[in-house]
């Protein structure tokens, strides 16, 4: 009996360029549904105040729960998402710098096998340095203080993930 080769090579059109809209950048996206979408957002955004308080909430109780339990991987891991979330929603709420310092908080906790060693110092002055922005409305690193704040606090980290 000889061995033939019954496969067979099928090729599918790849359709998703179609589906998308051909080669255009925007695709099949109808520039009145984006305008809903971003009238949307803006009709959103007189809640942003409130929700990025929230958050800013929710990171204090994380601090304040290192305080009091200390330094566990449970504990830091919670400071680690509620400073995850603030990088990701920063920038939406108007202050693309929280974005900046929570990302830099981040990287300081960002190995779990390393993050109970961070320097305590280090996590409160991100923490309070993302209050401070709030509260004296410094939104971007455009701003002086803004801009020294942030380049201070990843200098710090980058020192302190050397050690």
């Amino acid at each position: 009996m000889s061995e033939q080769n019954s496969g067979q090579i099928i090729h599918v059109p790849n359709t998703l360029r179609l589906k998308v809209g051909g080669a255009s950048r925007l695709g099949a996206l109808d520039p009145s549904a984006i305008a809903k979408a971003e009238a949307a957002l803006k009709s959103l955004s007189g809640n942003f105040a409130q929700w990025l308080q929230d958050e800013i909430t929710k990171l204090e109780a994380a601090r304040q729960a290192i305080r009091t339990d200390g330094m566990t991987p449970a504990t830091v891991e919670s400071l680690y998402l509620r400073a995850h979330d603030l990088k990701g929603l920063g920038t939406t709420y108007g202050f693309p710098l929280i974005t900046r310092i929570a990302a830099s908080l981040c990287v300081l906790i960002d190995d779990a096998e390393k993050r109970t060693r961070a320097p305590m110092a280090l996590v409160d002055a991100h923490i309070d340095a993302i209050r401070a922005a709030v509260r004296d409305d410094i939104k971007t690193d455009e701003h002086p203080v803004g801009r020294v704040l942030a380049e201070e606090l990843e200098a710090r980290v980058a020192e302190a993930l050397v050690d």
